[in-house]
């Protein structure tokens, strides 16, 4: 029993090794003299405006959760491509009620105006 738990033993405890090592490594090579400047957040090397209470448009997340979710569906979408040639058509059919509902999503999203980022 131990011995089908040991290379997965082995990977814990190499990972926890990992995360003591950096944790270490920048307590001793982190910087040293704190200032106002190097407190200062920046956004993509620039100062940024604006408040950070600012609230963001709903759009933005929408966007963000499409992205996602299409995403994660390429998950599913690419190993059934690549394998439909050995899955013959029963592969194909069994595929098309997901590729239906994910063209009904996108159907709904583009008529709600999610996809009309201005």
């Amino acid at each position: 029993m131990i011995q089908t738990y040991f290379p997965v033993l082995v990977l814990i405890i190499l990972a926890a090794g990992f995360v003591a090592t950096m944790l270490i490594a920048s307590v001793i090579f982190g910087p040293r003299k704190y200032s106002e400047m190097k407190d200062d957040p920046f956004e993509c090397g620039t100062i940024g405006t604006g408040s950070e209470t600012d609230r963001m448009s709903v759009k933005f997340y929408l966007v963000a959760m499409t992205f996602i979710l299409f995403d994660v569906e390429m998950v599913f979408l690419i190993p059934w491509a690549i394998g439909l040639q050995t899955l013959g058509w029963t592969g194909f059919w069994v595929m098309m009620p997901f590729f239906g509902l994910l063209v009904l999503g996108l159907v709904y999203e583009w008529r709600r105006g999610v996809l009309d980022y201005a």
